[in-house]
This record gives C-alpha cells, sequence and structure tokens, in this order.
C-alpha cells in the first residue's frame, strides 16, 4: 500500500458557520467543493497538508432550528491532532480571533498542546514535541 495522508471527514450542523471557523479562523482552503459558497453540503478544506472534509449532517428542508444536544454530546468522542511546531503563536492567533483557549501545556509523555473545540464541538489539538 502507498498512504499518502487521511482526511477525516466530520458532520457538521451548519456548513457556513463550519467553513467560517475552519478557513477564516484556521485557515485552510477550501480545495473542493459539493456547490459554490458557503451553503454547500461538503468540502474538502486542506492547510500545509493537513485535509479535513465537512459534510451536513441534514439536508437542508430537513435541518432542524437548532442543534441535537446528544449528538453535539457524541462528538467530544472525536479528536483531531495536527502538528504544529510554534504553539504559542496559535495560541494568540486563537486569542486575536476571538476563541476562548487556554495558554499550551506540556503532556506527561512530552507533548506540548493546545487543546480547544470546533462549532460543532468536535476537539482540536495542535501538537508538538516538547524541547
Amino acid at each position: 500500500m502507498d498512504i499518502h495522508g487521511v482526511a477525516p471527514l466530520l458532520q457538521v450542523f451548519d456548513m457556513p458557520t463550519a467553513l467560517h471557523f475552519y478557513r477564516d479562523v484556521l485557515g485552510f482552503t477550501v480545495w473542493a467543493a459539493s456547490e459554490p459558497g458557503d451553503h454547500c453540503n461538503w468540502a474538502g478544506l486542506r492547510l500545509n497538508g493537513a485535509e479535513v472534509m465537512l459534510n451536513t449532517a441534514y439536508e437542508a428542508a430537513h435541518r432542524p432550528p437548532a442543534p441535537d444536544p446528544a449528538r453535539i454530546a457524541g462528538h467530544s468522542d472525536t479528536c483531531l491532532f495536527f502538528g504544529c511546531e510554534d504553539l504559542d503563536a496559535a495560541y494568540r492567533h486563537l486569542r486575536a480571533q476571538g476563541l476562548n483557549v487556554n495558554q499550551p501545556k506540556v503532556a506527561p509523555y512530552g507533548m506540548k498542546q493546545l487543546w480547544f473545540t470546533d462549532p460543532d464541538g468536535y476537539g482540536l489539538c495542535f501538537q508538538h514535541p516538547s524541547r
């Protein structure tokens, strides 16, 4: 096998909100989408070799007025780990974007990590071996 990467697929409640977060806050680029614009049903995003795909959890005609709390709670079981060398700069960037994140900390196994969640409750961790 000749595998070159992975692109997790996340089910999102509101595609424009999710795209804003991943594209405008984190800096990902949309490389493909099911339809033009922010109201698409699927989008592939890339940033420096990291990939993620977003898919609407509901078709537009069947989308409830608010997210299902039970469904969102289940998202806490999923965490995406991204390599990030300058966690202090990432922390400052996220704070400047209005995210309520705590400063990076070193885990007992030696990884410096910055933990937060996306708008759908999926965990995100930026990490790098501590020096």
